[in-house]
């Protein structure tokens, strides 16, 4: 097909990737129409906490991707009815990313806020990020398909979308579409022998990390949590304060992230099998522990995306990563179609920055993509490298690598009438400390205990980056003196 100049734009998802896609965009001033569709009735994305839950999942394992558009809950916030679609958040989250580094390049957290914020203080601040594209949103708008079309020998996407309150069904052409809906959607449960029989036997006894909420319901229980990073560190430290003690941990490897009250935990490796009968786990080195209550599976989340299932090549098999994007981002087949913040273990305020800002560049005409051949290329290797697991994941350093990298390729020469309207972050060597000291950091915040919540900074904890720099200076005079 004839390529086609990009003036219309859709955007689906109003949480934090969606709403820098959209601020980029617009600082291009070259686009004609930018619509953004959000199926819950404010901005925030996944930091929109729910106290509505489920009490037990409706398929253990799961392991299929390809799961149909969620259907809303609803409740009553006075007069009005309002969309409500259950999150990952629980009652106590905080981050796991402490400030600066967590918040958008042009908008600071207000004075006052707590190092590692709380997830409320999260919420507020992104409603304000968004405060001055809220005209471009439609609300309770779920995007029921996204499929590719031509029209006049020129590719289109043709978005249908479904009003939650009115109900009514619409279709809308776009040149471009930006999918920003996020990938903390469908849990993921690995098929480990005997856990279907085990989930009938004991209904609600296996659950994810999507369903928690608050440590009551373990209390004086036998709990196993399953994975170690981020959500399983943080909800099995809450847990193991009212459970049976020890809370078990089932990992594949240490954690990168600091634990309270290690003495309260007993670390096992994976589990090997389920054991109905006797309502026991068996685990890889042969110990097998009975009588157990629940299972919480901290395992991530698999990759779907139900409104694009007609494209092809398709998008997702297994659902352990999003097939033939480039860096991450662009469909190679159909670069008009973009994805944001898809990597896992990553700063993803600013790479969402530093994704939209390239998006905003290709599409606008001042930067390019590499062949097909050579994007091809790049996802061998990456998936060479790591496995199709392991693909979108960007632990340290690679995570700043690549914000840079893509600043970097924002700063491809431009032709004199499309200047860059707005620039995304380019992290130095604090940002690079900073970002390598970070479980150290939240270590030393959690020793706090409640006094915590009145840290500001890392330099209240004795992490200061300008004393760090003048100690390495004077090391390095005294060894040349020496």
């Amino acid at each position: 097909m004839v390529p086609r100049a990009v003036r219309k734009i859709a955007i689906v998802g109003a949480g934090p990737a969606g709403i820098a896609a959209a601020k980029y965009l617009l600082a291009e001033e070259t686009f004609h129409t930018i619509d953004i569709f959000e199926q819950r009735h404010r901005t925030g994305g996944v930091w929109n906490y729910t106290s509505e839950t489920v009490d037990e999942l409706p398929t253990v394992p799961q392991v299929n991707p390809k799961v149909p558009p969620e259907n809303p809950t609803w409740r009553f916030e006075g007069p009005e009815r309002r969309s409500i679609f259950p999150s990952a958040m629980y009652d106590d989250l905080e981050t796991n990313i402490p400030l600066p580094l967590i918040q958008f390049s042009d908008l600071s957290f207000p004075e006052g806020t707590q190092l590692f914020p709380h997830r409320e203080e999260v919420l507020r601040y992104l409603e304000e990020y968004a405060r001055e594209i809220l005209d471009l949103i439609q609300f309770e708008t779920q995007v029921l398909d996204v499929r590719l079309d031509s029209q006049d020998k020129h590719d289109i996407w043709v978005v249908t979308t479904k009003n939650l309150v009115s109900e009514q069904v619409r279709e809308a052409s776009y040149d471009a579409v930006v999918i920003a809906s996020g990938h903390y959607n469908v849990p993921h449960i690995p098929d480990i022998k005997g856990i279907s029989a085990w989930n009938q036997k004991c209904p609600g006894a296996v659950m994810h990390s999507k369903l928690y909420r608050t440590p009551e319901r373990f209390r004086e229980k036998t709990v196993v949590i399953v994975g170690n990073y981020a959500s399983g560190t943080d909800i099995g430290s809450q847990i193991s304060k009212v459970c049976r003690p020890p809370l078990l941990i089932s990992q594949r490897r240490p954690s990168y992230f600091p634990a309270e009250e290690p003495e309260l935990r007993q670390e096992l490796p994976e589990i090997a099998e389920f054991l109905p009968d006797q309502r026991a786990l068996r685990f890889t080195n042969d110990v097998i522990v009975r009588d157990v209550d629940a299972v919480v599976f901290c395992t991530g989340y698999l990759y779907s995306y139900p409104f694009l299932s007609s494209l092809q090549p398709a998008l997702i098999s297994d659902g352990l990563r999003t097939q033939h994007l480039y860096k991450h981002i662009f469909y190679m087949y159909k670069s008009t179609l973009a994805f944001a913040a898809v990597p896992k273990k990553i700063i993803p305020f600013p790479l969402s920055e530093s994704q939209a800002a390239v998006i905003a560049g290709v599409w606008a005409g001042r930067l390019e993509l590499p062949s097909l051949e050579e994007m091809k290329s790049w996802e061998k290797e990456t998936l060479d490298e790591g496995g199709s697991k392991e693909f979108h994941t960007l632990g340290y350093p690679l995570d700043v690598d690549y914000i840079n990298e893509l600043h970097n390729w924002n700063q491809q020469p431009s032709s004199p009438s499309r200047s860059r309207r707005k620039q995304p972050p380019c992290w130095g060597e604090k940002e690079y400390w900073t970002r390598e000291r970070i479980p150290a950091i939240k270590k030393a915040f959690l020793e706090r205990d409640e006094e915590r919540h009145v840290i500001r900074s890392m330099e209240q904890l004795g992490f200061d980056y300008d004393q760090w720099e003048r100690e390495v200076v004077d090391s390095s005079k005294e060894v040349a003196m020496s």
